[in-house]
């Protein structure tokens, strides 16, 4: 591997609690997955929801699971404008004083008290990878994506080393868009 890393985009999705599943599906309602993900134990699943903003709505977005122990709402700086969600950049399950926003499913709603992210660009890696590459959990670098028109470097991608990753880039829909990064694509740690 060495420094490069295959750069997949994660677009707007949510996390869910048991509790919430329920509250939107139906009493003793499970996920369904729909395709694995590439993050082993990961999965699509075919349930959708809305997320309701202050400002409006976006329908249909995808749930991923497994459940979690607290629900999260992943959204690009788009979606948080169009909702009317002033969302941070934080790294997934760093919820502590972030907005909230209303779930709507089928059966049920759930006001969420906070939990609205804009994911920070990460890199999940495995220790062999990490070594390979010369890189540290919690570590800072850069990306180098070249495309035909738009070749970019993302800064401020946080590296994330556990043996339970497949090693990937993400990067959300407002920044594949900025670098062309669509399709199979590979970056370039920079350090």
């Amino acid at each position: 591997m060495a420094n490069k890393v295959l750069v997949e985009t994660s677009a707007r999705h949510i996390h869910l609690t048991e509790e919430h599943i329920e509250a939107l599906f139906g009493k003793g309602a499970t996920l369904t997955k729909k395709k694995d993900l590439s993050q082993p134990g990961q999965y699509a699943c075919e349930e959708r929801c809305t997320v309701v903003g202050p400002k409006k709505s976006i329908p249909n977005v995808i749930i991923l699971g497994p459940a979690r122990p607290a629900s999260q709402v992943e959204v690009s700086f788009t979606d948080a404008r169009t909702l009317g969600i002033s969302a941070p950049v934080r790294e997934s399950g760093d919820l502590a004083g972030t907005p909230g926003c209303k779930l709507v499913g089928p059966c049920g709603e759930v006001d969420l008290d906070s939990g609205v992210i804009i994911a920070k660009r990460h890199i999940h890696i495995t220790p062999e990878d990490a070594e390979a590459a010369g890189v540290a959990d919690k570590e800072i670098v850069s990306v180098k994506i070249e495309s035909s028109d738009r070749s970019t470097i993302f800064g401020d991608v946080v590296i994330r080393v556990s043996p339970k990753f497949a090693t990937a880039m993400h990067i959300d829909t407002d920044e594949a868009n900025a670098a062309c990064a669509f399709g199979e694509c590979y970056g370039e740690i920079v350090k």
